[in-house]
């Protein structure tokens, strides 16, 4: 069953038989919102780069996004960069893959952003979303929307937290203003 998240609401990454996901997936989703023009609507191709950003306490250590697919542990993985979404029809157009298991224990916190790499406003984004997703069987664990319309060109979408024995995920649905993570960091740090 999926949990519909609000900005700020988490949610414990915890099976129901008191053991510990292995492996999640980040998945983004979205497709080019229509534009009313001179000779009817028309939709421009959006470029959205999903990243995740691994912190050691505020410190980042590692990243993973379409020009570093891999973290250099190995233990998360980008599967590569959607120039134009809208392909999954609903499904994921990027995804990052997390191998819960191998993160290095210094490793407390996943940040997952979203940024408009051309620079294109989210306000000509329709359908736009990140899940998680149990990776082992495919089921969907956690939707959050992200905000259209609006006037920024990026969003810190979620993050992935250690918690007392396992891992917790929290929405933050952030509005920011980059083309890439690194813009983001300002953003990033008072949720961290």
């Amino acid at each position: 069953m999926t949990v519909n998240l609000t900005k700020g609401q988490a949610i414990s990454l915890q099976k129901n038989d008191g053991g510990s996901l292995s492996a999640v997936r980040m998945g983004l989703g979205w497709q080019a919102a229509p534009r009313r023009g001179l000779f009817g609507s028309r939709t421009r191709e959006i470029d959205l780069d999903a990243s995740a950003v691994l912190f050691a306490g505020k410190e980042p250590v590692d990243v993973v996004f379409f020009r570093h697919l891999v973290s250099d542990d190995g233990s998360v993985r980008h599967t590569g960069d959607n120039l134009v979404g809208g392909v999954g029809q609903g499904g994921d157009d990027e995804a990052i893959l997390v191998d819960l298991q191998r993160v290095p224990v210094h490793i407390d916190q996943i940040v997952f952003t979203v940024n408009s790499f051309t620079g294109q406003t989210f306000q000509e984004v329709q359908n736009a979303f990140c899940r998680l997703v149990d990776e082992t069987n495919g089921q969907e664990l956690a939707r959050y929307t992200l905000a259209g319309g609006g006037d920024y060109t990026a969003q810190v979408m979620a993050k992935v937290h250690r918690v007392a024995n396992g891992w917790s995920m929290t929405a933050l649905g952030v509005p920011a203003n980059g083309r890439t993570f690194q813009d983001l960091m300002p953003a990033i740090w008072p949720h961290l």
